[in-house]
């Protein structure tokens, strides 16, 4: 049996030596590195802000610039460095030292105000701005940029020279290699595995900020810059964003926790200091906020209002242009309408409206469902407020087509809703809403004669 490996007290290998003794110029045979979990000690996790900054651990911030995503992390390393309370009124931590790895703002008329309005200990706390080497060809040392994985060990390096707890990383993307592609998952990976070995070794917090992304995204896990495979290696993520009901405060929203439960969102004001000719954080106690609720739409809930609002108009809108119209038709009628693209494509299918690309030369159309065409919301997205809400089943206009009924019982009778729309009757045949022409019989395509598509002449 061999020994076991170095640091793993308990574990043998079961792969015999090899006999004879190997060539001297062959390379050995590979050997895995095994670790029998019942000789593992459990830890419990060491906080430095119980439930929102673990040490040892990676973190990922994600805002849009201007929400002072840059100034709260300086709140928080002035609290590290002083041992003040942390935002929620928990206990802090040490005093401690504070890393800072700033791409964008200047020590001198930045980074050093911001601390000083924060109430930091300058005296904890470095800037990694650069790496200075030896320039063999021009025989001299000249500075460069800190990038990772490389300089890893120079991180290391300035978290021993002040004994930190903290590692801001800001903004990420500005220190990953040239060689690194940042939305590629596996080089992201490989280039934050030395930062987190870094983590682990030291104990110290790393937070890394990025900026999000120009375009929304499904959730708010995948709204960062980069790769999925960046909050992937963190342990704790947060959204940081504008609160949607008071244009001066900000919410910090957790996205993901790994090795905790999700600690409650928290407000904080942007507020000025006038002695050190900055900003500084005034924090506001917990909110009830989700990340999602930060990045949704304004004015729309997951089934409020808003998509209400926005199938309604689908829907009369398709029906002015005969029952379809090209998908470019429809996002200029929304935008002319002030109804957000986004907000109409997800109310198309509660609006019983398909979406392919046949017709118009092979271009992409959109068209009431075939059961739908002469009809308007006979079903609509309340439920049964047809009457609930004081709508007969019958209502004539727009309230009578929104409150109709999707959820079945708008009334025991499947009678049509007619809708305030332009240029739209009843069929003189079945009642039912259709297109009102001068020169032909008002009829719904479904009266229609077979394979005309059109109401008789």
């Amino acid at each position: 049996m061999l020994p076991a490996h170095p640091g793993e007290p308990g574990l043998t290998q079961t792969r015999p030596p090899l006999e004879p003794a190997p060539d001297p110029d062959a390379v050995p045979r590979a050997m895995p590195r095994l670790v029998r979990l019942a000789d593992v000690t459990p830890e419990r996790i060491t906080w430095l802000w119980p439930g929102y900054l673990a040490a040892g651990k990676l973190h990922v911030i994600d805002g849009d610039p201007g929400t002072g995503k840059s100034t709260m992390t300086t709140d928080l390393a002035a609290r590290i460095t002083t041992g003040k309370p942390w935002p929620d009124g928990q206990p802090g931590t040490g005093p401690a030292g504070v890393v800072l790895l700033s791409a964008e703002d200047d020590p001198a008329d930045t980074i050093r105000p911001r601390l000083d309005a924060a109430g930091a200990d300058p005296a904890r706390v470095v800037a990694l701005t650069s790496v200075t080497e030896w320039d063999a060809r021009d025989a001299g040392w000249v500075d460069r940029l800190v990038t990772l994985p490389d300089d890893a060990g120079m991180v290391a390096d300035a978290i021993a020279a002040v004994g930190a707890a903290l590692v801001v990383v800001d903004p990420l993307m500005a220190y990953l290699g040239e060689k690194v592609n940042e939305y590629q998952d596996k080089d992201v990976r490989r280039a934050l595995t030395p930062l987190i070995k870094t983590a682990e070794k030291t104990g110290c917090a790393i937070v890394l900020v990025r900026h999000f992304t120009k375009g929304g995204g499904p959730s708010p896990i995948y709204r960062g810059g980069g790769s999925i495979g960046i909050i992937g290696a963190a342990r704790l993520g947060y959204a940081v964003a504008k609160d949607p009901r008071d244009e001066g405060r900000v919410i910090v929203a957790p996205t993901k926790a790994n090795i905790a439960v999700m600690p409650p969102a928290l407000a904080y004001r942007l507020v000025d200091a006038p002695d050190h000719g900055c900003a500084r954080i005034e924090w506001d106690g917990t909110v009830d906020y989700t990340a999602a609720d930060l990045l949704r739409e304004p004015g729309e809930s997951e089934t409020g209002p808003a998509r209400s609002k926005a199938a309604e108009w689908l829907v009369g809108f398709l029906r002015e242009q005969g029952g379809e119209a090209a998908t470019a038709d429809v996002q200029a009628g929304a935008e002319a309408a002030g109804i957000a693209w986004r907000t109409v494509q997800r109310a198309r299918k509660s609006a019983g409206v398909d979406a392919d690309r046949s017709g118009f030369g092979g271009g992409a159309v959109w068209r009431l469902a075939a059961d739908d065409t002469g009809r308007a919301l006979s079903r609509g997205a309340n439920g049964a407020n047809g009457i609930s809400a004081g709508h007969s089943v019958d209502a004539v206009g727009a309230n009578g087509g929104a409150n109709g009924g999707a959820n079945g019982a708008g009334g025991a009778v499947d009678v049509p809703l007619l809708v305030d729309v332009p240029g739209i009757g009843s069929c003189e045949r079945c009642g039912r809403p259709a297109r009102v022409r001068p020169d032909r019989p008002t009829v719904c395509e479904s009266c229609a004669p077979t394979g005309t598509g059109r109401p008789p002449s």
